[in-house]
């Protein structure tokens, strides 16, 4: 990454949605929609919810498969020059193995995001992040498979986040992409139905980020490996806590849904940041005593 701004799986489409409202080419890396063997159409209407201090989404991975991608949006990304990285699923082990191995050696594919946690499909995601031994598992079957570097995407919602990141960091993890969204259900009021139709979601957003901030520093002061934080930054601000707790990059999420140029915004924050303390780059960040 040229710096350590990117932009989180599912809010940033494959990047060309984005391109004419943004310059796409000065991100530090583009994480894209979650991509799995085959095609996905996702969950059914209505997916998404806003709610006081974020959104609850449940799209549930729509993908076009990962010949799709390859064919259809891996050459405008490869134009760009930014790494990318892929965020892959499966509802099984062998299945997240197999998209591994047919993006290797793909032009342009910088690293996997192995989507382990993701709240809101019925099958797949969800029932690998919550379990380390599953987690270590899945992170061995696609180290054996690519030789390309993987960060799994850890779950917010574990009972000791620092046993999950030394179970992937074992496993033959690069790094870490943490955190995911956070399960959540909204219910309106006047039906007393749930709002979506999968009933439950994931949140995202600002009301999240005091808890990413947590468990990222304590994931931080577990391993060694760098860690990709996400979560609720909607200013530079936020960000910058990241880095100094232990990150060594972020990505930003939801707030593109509201404002597309957030991440080139907080790059120059973190950039204006640097200079005022007197530091060359975000490695210098850490916790004062």
């Amino acid at each position: 990454m040229a710096n350590p701004v990117a932009v989180a799986s599912g809010t940033f489409g494959y990047g060309q949605e984005y391109a004419e409202l943004v310059d796409v080419s000065r991100l530090g890396a583009i994480t894209v929609k979650g991509i799995r063997l085959r095609p996905w159409q996702g969950n059914p209407l209505p997916r998404h919810v806003e709610v006081p201090g974020g959104m609850i989404n449940a799209i549930g991975l729509q993908g076009p498969g990962v010949v799709g991608f390859i064919r259809d949006d891996m050459p405008f990304l490869q134009r760009l020059g930014v790494p990318v990285i892929v965020n892959i699923w499966g509802t099984s082990v062998d299945e997240y193995a197999e998209v591994a191995r047919c993006l290797s050696g793909v032009p342009g594919v910088s690293a996997l995001e192995l989507n382990i946690s993701c709240p809101n499909v019925k099958e797949g995601g969800h029932a690998f992040g919550t379990d380390p031994r599953t987690v270590s598992d899945l992170v061995r079957a696609v180290r054996m498979a690519t030789p390309l570097p993987i960060l799994p995407k850890l779950a917010p919602n574990v009972p000791d986040i620092k046993v999950f990141a030394r179970a992937a960091q074992e496993a033959g993890a690069d790094a870490l992409s943490m955190i995911n969204t956070m399960p959540a259900m909204a219910i309106d009021i006047e039906t007393r139905r749930p709002i979506l139709a999968n009933k439950v979601g994931g949140l995202s957003g600002p009301a999240i980020h005091p808890v990413a901030v947590k468990l990222v520093y304590e994931a931080a002061q577990a391993v060694p490996i760098p860690i990709l934080a996400m979560g609720g930054i909607m200013e530079p601000a936020q960000a910058i806590e990241f880095l100094i707790a232990g990150a060594a990059a972020v990505a930003v999420g939801t707030a593109n849904f509201i404002d597309p140029s957030t991440p080139l915004r907080v790059l120059d924050g973190i950039t204006d940041y640097l200079r005022r303390h007197g530091m060359q780059s975000v490695g210098e960040l850490e916790m004062s005593n």
